[in-house]
Order: C-alpha cells, then sequence, then structure tokens
C-alpha cells in the first residue's frame, strides 16, 4: 500500500519554489533629480532658473573652445573640444555634490550630442559659484544645428 501511496505523490503536481526577495539597493537615501527640456541656441549666453534643492543653474551656454587672438598668437584660433558651459550657485544651507547631463537634438528628435560632468573633487560649499564645462566627444559636428536640449541633474549632499 506504501508503494501506491508514494507513487500517487510523486504524480501530483508540485508548486514552485518561492522566488527569493530582491536585494536592497545600495544608496541609503534617493538622489535629488531634475530633468527639463529647453530651447536651443548655438554660441550664446542662455539664462536659466533651474533650481533643485538650493542649486539654482543661472546659464547655460554651447560652443567650441578657441584660443582668442592675442593671447597665445602660436595657438590663436586653435580649438580645444565642444562643450555646454553651466554657472551653477549652491543657494542651500549645505554642501551639494552635483552631476549633469545635457543632450541637443535637432528640429526632428534626433539626437546631435550628449555631454556630462560635475564636481571632481569635494563639494560645492553654500554660497559658491562654479562654471561647469561639460564635454561633448565623438558625436558632436552637427550641436550648431540644435533646436532644444534637456538638462539632468542628480544631486547628492
Amino acid at each position: 500500500m506504501q508503494p501506491l501511496i508514494l507513487a500517487a505523490l510523486l504524480a501530483l503536481p508540485q508548486a514552485p519554489a518561492p522566488a527569493p526577495a530582491p536585494a536592497p539597493e545600495a544608496s541609503a537615501r534617493p538622489l535629488s533629480f531634475y530633468s527639463g527640456s529647453f530651447p536651443f541656441i548655438w554660441d550664446r549666453t542662455l539664462p536659466m532658473t533651474v533650481n533643485l534643492d538650493g542649486l539654482k543653474v543661472t546659464s547655460i551656454f554651447f560652443n567650441k573652445r578657441k584660443v582668442e587672438p592675442g593671447f597665445f598668437n602660436l595657438l590663436k584660433g586653435a580649438e580645444f573640444g565642444t562643450r555646454a558651459q553651466l554657472e551653477v550657485t549652491n543657494t542651500g544651507k549645505y554642501p551639494k555634490v552635483p552631476g549633469f547631463a545635457v543632450a541637443v537634438l535637432d528640429k526632428d528628435g534626433n539626437l546631435l550630442g550628449v555631454a556630462s560632468g560635475g564636481t571632481k573633487l569635494g563639494t560645492m560649499k553654500p554660497g559658491d559659484t562654479e562654471t561647469f564645462d561639460l564635454n561633448f566627444t565623438q558625436v558632436k559636428e552637427r550641436l550648431s544645428k540644435g533646436d532644444r536640449f534637456l538638462l539632468s541633474i542628480e544631486l547628492r549632499d
């Protein structure tokens, strides 16, 4: 009789073992985040009024870095990369560690280039104003034909 019961139990469908619970994320606190879309203009300072937890982006400027005439005549007119230059002020009470990403799109929504950057060492102290150069590399030749740009900011204290 026991072999019959054992055979009947083995023929019953088995329920799958429960899946293990996902591991918690390593970061104890979430990052502050901002993302927005803006009109693009090449080689002109664009005023901005972005404020993320006391970090204010006041302007952005897209251009190619060039040595101005009279600076080093040997290098005059030489280009040193393509950039988005952000002016940022920490108006908060605590130091901040910002990271930035910029994507430039044409009028049809095609991606023309992407740049990113942020603080390299240390933090932005309360009251500090800094200029961040975000470098476009590899895909950058059509940037001056941009129509819109996307700006994203991740912020840590």
